[in-house]
């Protein structure tokens, strides 16, 4: 075979990253290395794989064909060096994983040192997206997903739940006085997310029933975004437990209308395509996972 892994990893990390020069930086590599590689493959295969301006690298017809085959080769190869792994008890190789950027900095990151202490064979990719992805085409193994499922597609895996609470700093309240029921939001900042719509229904009980659908007077597409904004005392937010118990355990947040406040909670999985192996990695991060979100405060059924 003409064609060297290295000069396929190159070629793959290139489309996958956007530039030769993102590339080098994740394969620890020289920008000229990279390019070189992607030069050599081109001119092994006699074909152009990538059309490369000043601004962006595209794809050429030939090289999404080549791709797909690339992809399936490193593929093989990871499954190969997975199974040799296995037979020495050591779990090994990349795991990407993906998350809303809340529940990536607020419960993942922290428990990234004890994973890796107790298999540092694996290597974490971790990548936050607020919109719900694709795994296949963004080549991830499993992906977080908070709320109702609705991708029949997918195998889940429940890890727990997480409360909603209508939260605001002290400051917020020394400014603006606290409401005394659902009705008093009106004359309130409230704080709410670009889309879904769903998300701006806040579990409040009032006189036309349960569920409060708000009109938010700033909106974002993260709830990271909305934390600060509600820490910096801009108004009121609706929030999970499980990246604002630390702030109400400080007393930055604290939170409002608790009498008329519905027991509301999202429910938390793990998914992955229905067809993807269950490497031991992946068990492994799981199982992980699980046992860490069991001992977490805001992820049992108390208050």
């Amino acid at each position: 075979m003409k064609t060297t892994l290295d000069e396929l990893v190159a070629f793959s990390t290139v489309v996958e990253t956007g530039s030769i020069t993102a590339a080098a930086e994740q394969l620890a590599q020289t920008t000229s290395g990279v390019s070189r590689a992607l030069s050599r493959l081109e001119a092994k295969l006699e074909v152009t794989l990538l059309l490369r301006t000043t601004r962006r690298l595209e794809l050429t017809e030939e090289g999404e064909a080549f791709l797909a085959q690339a992809r399936r080769i490193l593929d093989s190869v990871e499954q190969a060096e997975e199974q040799m792994a296995l037979r020495r008890q050591r779990p090994a190789g990349r795991l990407r994983v993906n998350a809303a950027s809340p529940f990536m900095l607020h419960v993942v990151v922290p428990l990234v040192a004890g994973f890796r202490e107790r298999y540092p064979q694996i290597e974490l990719e971790l990548h936050s997206s607020d919109q719900i992805i694709d795994l296949i085409e963004q080549r991830t193994d499993l992906a977080i997903r908070i709320g109702n499922l609705r991708d029949s597609t997918l195998h889940a895996r429940p890890l727990g739940s997480s409360r909603l609470r209508v939260l605001t700093s002290p400051a917020y309240l020394a400014r603006h006085g606290t409401p005394g029921s659902p009705e008093d939001l009106a004359e309130h900042s409230l704080l709410g997310f670009t889309q879904p719509e769903s998300l701006n229904q806040w579990p409040l009980r009032h006189s036309l029933g349960d569920g409060l659908t708000i009109t938010p007077a700033h909106k974002a597409s993260s709830g990271e975004t909305l934390r600060q904004l509600a820490l910096a005392g801009e108004g009121l937010v609706c929030l999970s437990d499980f990246m604002t118990q630390g702030d109400r355990d400080r007393g930055d947040l604290v939170q409002v209308l608790t009498e008329d406040t519905v027991e509301s909670r999202q429910p938390i999985h793990a998914v992955y395509y229905r067809n993807t192996a269950l490497t031991s990695r992946i068990t492994c991060f799981l199982d992980y996972l699980s046992a860490e979100l069991a001992g977490q405060h805001w992820a049992q059924r108390g208050d």
